[in-house]
């Protein structure tokens, strides 16, 4: 009853003889949505704050390195540390994948709160706008982890379970696309809600923090269908 799939090559296209790979590109498009849509709501007549185009790219760009460094940061010392002190060059070594949710948010807060102070800005009026986009992000990466064959699910019988042909025979829950559809999908839709139709984004970090919630509800939800990391 099994799903079988043909496996896609972690490379989406090469320009020049350079690999553009499916991950990157998942990290492109979560920036390039995610910056529209935050300043869009920037724009609403009922925004908390404002921000200038310079501050606005500023903070496009300490995003980008918050999250990128903090992201693989996180991966190499939560994940597997010993490997990469034998391996230094691998830290850098993004196209391999391997970045953690937990060190891109550290990351991230990071980046918003120096920008913050730097700019005299709330930092949890930022957050809380950013708690609106951010599924977005999660969502791409997820569909990256399935197209990846990364933190696949334990084996199931579920009609549903994926087999990627070439690989083991044994159908697994397509667990990343569990995390894509509630950690991203649902979760921005009810982010964006409480954002567009309630008073929340009037009290500095409620939404920030229900999305911290959110997210922590249905990745714990998910997990129980993920198969351990080795």
């Amino acid at each position: 009853m099994a799903l079988v799939i043909e496996p896609i090559s972690s490379v989406a296209f090469s320009v020049f003889g350079l690999d553009i790979r499916w991950y990157a590109l998942a990290y492109i498009a979560a920036f390039v949505l995610g910056y529209f849509l935050f300043k869009k709501l920037l724009s609403r007549p009922d925004a908390v704050f404002s921000l200038s185009k310079k501050e606005l790219d500023d903070l496009l760009t300490a995003v980008i390195i918050g999250v990128i460094i903090g992201g693989r940061l996180g991966y190499v010392l939560l994940y597997d540390p010993i490997y990469f002190l034998s391996n230094p060059l691998e830290i850098f070594a993004l196209w391999h994948g391997g970045m953690s949710f937990h060190g891109g948010l550290l990351g991230v807060i990071g980046a918003v709160f120096y920008f913050a102070y730097r700019n005299k800005k709330s930092a949890w009026s930022i957050l809380d706008l950013m708690s609106v986009v951010a599924p977005i992000g999660l969502f791409f990466g997820r569909i990256a982890n399935f197209i990846n064959r990364e933190v696949m699910g334990r084996p199931s019988d579920a009609p549903w379970a994926v087999v990627f042909q070439g690989d083991t025979q044994i159908p697994r829950h397509p667990s990343p696309l569990y995390e894509a559809a509630t950690e991203g999908a649902l979760l921005f839709i009810i982010m964006f809600c409480l954002y567009k139709y309630t008073k929340l984004r009037n009290r500095p970090g409620a939404l920030a923090g229900i999305m911290g919630m959110g997210y922590a509800a249905f990745r714990v939800a998910c997990e129980q269908f993920r198969a351990p990391d080795a």
